[in-house]
């Protein structure tokens, strides 16, 4: 293509843009995805972060042997040390593989509860916007209800009923959780819907669900990957509060929320740092008298 001699002579100087090619090929979505993850600190910190809690959690074990089945008592209490590099707990337990093992769980029913409400949440959603009409309101008067619905009591309740499990807590979890997740889906594709790739789409004939599968979902990924990040935490969150209150699955399960229960009521038995008799400072706010 000739340039003109007068933008020529402003373009001078001014760098190319380098085209997107890798061995003389154009880099697939995939791979400028992965590029532009890589280039955020933020994003790569984080990720270093999730390996190092899946390999502390499942890896960890397989190299540091302790049994979290059986107590011993005669074990307990001990402080940390070259034998037990965390300690040992209440009822003999080592510290540092209770922390590996409980790890399992937590992040089990996170991954598990997040998979579920982005499963769900997409199908809904993606119906909801896609198809609109009465469906579009019969299902967000639905997402309504259980929006309105705080989960937590939900667990509490059933918790009183059946003994929990893992398996429990995940379906509960995720059938609790998709209604947000269809609520985001539902609006992203409210605006898919109008592009003009899904109008050609119809106007070659193809299918609805074919058209939500190929052209929908796939531009809503972005916003899944998000929601599926925080339905992790919220769901490792859950557990943890479930089991601090004492309703979470019994032993010999264990997670971090466990742990942390256990670990308040002994502290709460041991004697107070702040010594008996007059108090350290007056009314006034001055010393106590001698």
């Amino acid at each position: 293509m000739t340039v003109p001699a007068a933008l020529a002579g402003r373009l001078e100087g001014v760098p190319e843009p380098e085209p997107d090619y890798a061995g003389g090929r154009a880099k697939s979505p995939w791979r400028l995805a992965a590029a532009e993850f890589l280039s955020s600190k933020i994003g790569v910190t984080g990720l270093v972060i999730v390996l190092f809690m899946v390999l502390f959690s499942f890896v960890g074990p397989v190299f540091y042997h302790t049994n979290q089945v059986t107590a011993d008592l005669l074990t307990r209490n001990i402080a940390p040390g070259r034998q037990y590099p965390l300690g040992t707990d209440t009822v003999g337990y080592d510290v540092l593989g209770r922390l590996m093992v409980a790890g399992q769980s937590s992040l089990e029913v996170g991954l598990g509860m997040a998979f579920i409400s982005v499963v769900l949440g997409t199908f809904f959603g993606a119906v909801s916007g896609f198809v609109g009409g009465a469906a579009d309101a019969v299902i967000m008067r639905v997402v309504d209800t259980f929006l309105a619905i705080p989960t937590i009591l939900i667990l509490i309740l059933l918790a009183a009923i059946v003994t929990p499990s893992n398996l429990t807590v995940i379906l509960i979890l995720g059938f609790m959780s998709w209604p947000s997740t269809a609520r985001l889906v539902r609006g992203e594709v409210l605006v898919i819907r109008t592009h003009d790739y899904v109008a050609a789409s119809k106007m070659f004939g193809e299918r609805p669900m074919r058209i939500v599968l190929r052209h929908v979902v796939r531009n809503v990924l972005g916003v899944l990957v998000v929601t599926a990040t925080f339905a992790v935490a919220n769901g490792i969150l859950l557990l943890a509060a479930l089991s601090f209150l004492g309703l979470g699955p019994p032993p010999p399960a264990v997670n971090w929320g466990g742990m942390l229960s256990t670990s308040t009521f002994a502290v709460s038995r041991l004697p107070s740092p702040i010594p008996e008799g007059p108090q350290l400072w007056s009314v006034e706010g001055g010393l106590p008298p001698a």
